[in-house]
């Protein structure tokens, strides 16, 4: 059996344990920052999540990863690196640290240094798409001279690994170069839906564009867009910079990943996440939430 640690419990570590079960649970160990936050009620929400999945939340990191022999790290991009760092100062020998976060392979080479100089084998895992409603099968990359012991442990635990052949690194770059994409759809529609909104002739953009794009479903991926910009706008503008950085790794400008960045970032500071799922369901609903704050 695994023992397993999660550093960083968001929505991705919540997925998985939700994906496992009580039965698996019993043994997962958890550290997030959140519980040290000054706001009691931040603090108070991460602890009630531990909770809610059955695993065991601790107070330091230190704690939390003693004795694991498979580490998550599921954090923000923008903290992996950091996150990387101070588990290394507490990693059991041959532990396996599967970085599960969207950066910049670049980022990944440096977090795997510190892993590896500290006795740690560290494995560069890219999530290919969102974690619900797949939770623990969402499909995952892995990438690194640990990547075989690595397919292994995960399969154990139920998980959907395919290796990605090559070194540290080769699994983010095929996450992030794909993000631009995926992302910059997402920026792009928010751009125009908010324009078309504001001026009122959104339903004849909308429509003009299924015209163009049949069977694209326009009014629906809008509202999704929309929905996972202003639930997780901070998160993916952070995994935007890691994806210009990419580009930028690459000799490329990464001026379309910067913009959506920034686009993500305008959203998700707004603080909107808090929607039924009526709103979810209706774009009109949700750009006039975004034009009104945004007013």
């Amino acid at each position: 059996m695994q023992t397993i640690a999660f550093i960083g419990f968001g929505e991705a570590a919540t997925a998985f344990t939700e994906g496992w079960g009580a039965s698996r649970n019993q043994g997962v160990r958890a550290f997030d920052i959140k519980t040290d936050d000054p706001m009691e009620s931040v603090a108070h929400a991460k602890r009630t999540d531990y909770l809610r999945a059955g695993i065991s939340g601790c107070a330091t990191m230190k704690e939390a990863l003693k004795g694991a022999t498979v580490i998550f790290s599921t954090v923000t991009a923008d903290q992996a690196g950091k996150a990387a760092r101070e588990a290394a100062k507490h990693l059991g020998a041959g532990a396996l640290y599967c970085d599960m976060n969207s950066c910049a392979p670049s980022s990944k080479r440096e977090a795997a240094k510190a892993i590896e100089a500290n006795g740690g084998r560290y494995v560069d895992v890219a999530v290919m798409s969102p974690v619900l409603p797949l939770r623990h099968h969402a499909p995952l990359l892995v990438s690194g001279p640990h990547a075989a012991e690595a397919l292994t442990a995960l399969q154990a635990m139920d998980m959907r690994p395919t290796l990605a052949e090559g070194p540290v690194g080769i699994a983010s770059a095929i996450k992030m170069i794909r993000s631009i994409m995926v992302k910059g759809i997402e920026a792009l529609v928010l751009e125009c839906v908010l324009s078309a909104t504001r001026e009122g002739v959104d339903e004849i953009v909308l429509s003009s564009l299924e015209e163009t794009f049949t069977g694209f479903g326009w009014p629906e991926r809008t509202a999704y867009m929309l929905e996972r910009a202003m639930v997780h706008g901070t998160r993916r503008a952070a995994e935007m910079e890691e994806a210009a950085k990419t580009a930028a790794d690459l000799g490329l400008s990464g001026r379309m990943a910067q913009a959506t960045a920034e686009w993500e970032g305008i959203i998700g500071a707004l603080q909107l996440g808090d929607l039924s799922d009526n709103d979810k369901a209706d774009y009109r609903i949700l750009a006039q939430k975004i034009l009104t704050r945004l007013d």
